[in-house]
């Protein structure tokens, strides 16, 4: 029977340091041909009520799964269903609000960790939402950062963030008074916002910058400047199929260029040292996020894998299982 795990569960099951190794390890199957994985589609109905899908298999790890979520009036609600490769069983329902916000500050890790500088110590990061919560403790895991500094629009909100994670990190979380602040001197950049029009200038960036830009995955939406995203001598995304078709960053910036997609790579062949994260230490690297089904699925099965160790979750009848 499919055992049933709730964003109850899935807290106490998982924990940034796994959630990284697994996205890491999705990567390197993903460049040695391992994994697959198919880009987000969506359904949208009227009045901005949305049904979204991805799909993910892993022959190396034993997984299939989809991510399967709906955005309507502001509210998200979203499962991972995970089968065995070999059997096709269905073996897990997960509620996966947590885990995709664990998964995405997991791929920001790894990104981090093979394309800034071994040395970046200062992190700025623009917006004080979830996903910028999971940002600061993933990142944190792969840097000795010695200074953070965030931004958001709202400043009761950046404030009650920058407690919070200070509280969380036991290290100061400064708010800065604007993005600008918040992106000069950055050695690590991090946007993770719901802006539709361009935050960050690239003339704010200094040498050896590296940035993880994951709050845009609408063609229509940016955070980036076209400027900014021109600076960047080496760019990565999560798999180039879907970039193509969400990363507004991107799609805006390089226009009817379509000659400078040859130049980005997809992350899984820097993690397997099949192309460089940096050349020097004066380039400055993007890493553009979208987020893809395999992190989902790596994520999840070491949850469903961590939950029946610990005798978790609520086994469920389902598809004629007895």
């Amino acid at each position: 029977m499919p055992l049933l795990l709730t964003e109850q569960d899935v807290r106490a099951l998982l924990d940034m340091p796994a959630a990284i190794r697994g996205v890491e390890e999705s990567l390197l199957r993903q460049a040695a041909g391992d994994g697959w994985t198919h880009p987000r589609r969506r359904l949208a109905l009227p009045e901005r009520v949305f049904l979204n899908y991805m799909f993910a298999a892993d022959q190396k790890a034993g997984w299939m799964g989809a991510k399967l979520y709906s955005v309507a009036h502001g509210v998200a609600r979203f499962v991972v269903l995970l089968y065995r490769a070999d059997s096709g069983e269905l073996v897990a329902l997960i509620e996966a609000d947590y885990l995709g916000q664990v998964r995405t500050g997991a791929a920001s890790a790894v990104a981090t960790k093979y394309m800034a500088r071994p040395e970046a110590r200062v992190l700025g990061i623009i917006g004080t939402g979830t996903q910028a919560r999971t940002q600061l403790s993933a990142v944190g895991q792969v840097r000795e950062l010695e200074s953070i500094r965030a931004f958001g629009r709202d400043r009761t909100r950046l404030e009650k963030y920058c407690r919070e994670m200070t509280d969380s990190l036991g290290k100061p979380v400064t708010p800065a008074t604007s993005a600008e602040e918040t992106v000069r001197e950055a050695d690590i950049l991090i946007t993770a916002t719901t802006a539709m029009n361009p935050i960050v200038s690239g003339a704010w960036l200094g040498p050896g910058t590296h940035i993880n830009a994951i709050g845009a995955n609408f063609a229509q939406k940016r955070e980036l400047e076209t400027d900014a995203v021109d600076r960047a001598a080496i760019i990565a995304v999560d798999s180039i199929q879907q970039a193509n078709i969400e990363s507004g960053d991107l799609i805006q910036a390089f226009g009817d260029d379509n000659s400078r997609w040859q130049q980005v790579r997809e992350l899984c062949e820097i993690v397997a040292g099949k192309r460089p994260g940096r050349k020097n230490p004066e380039q400055i690297t993007l890493f553009k996020s979208n987020g893809i089904a395999s992190w989902d699925l790596a994520v999840g099965a070491r949850v469903f894998e961590r939950a029946e160790k610990e005798g978790l979750g609520r086994k469920i009848e389902f598809g004629g299982h007895r």
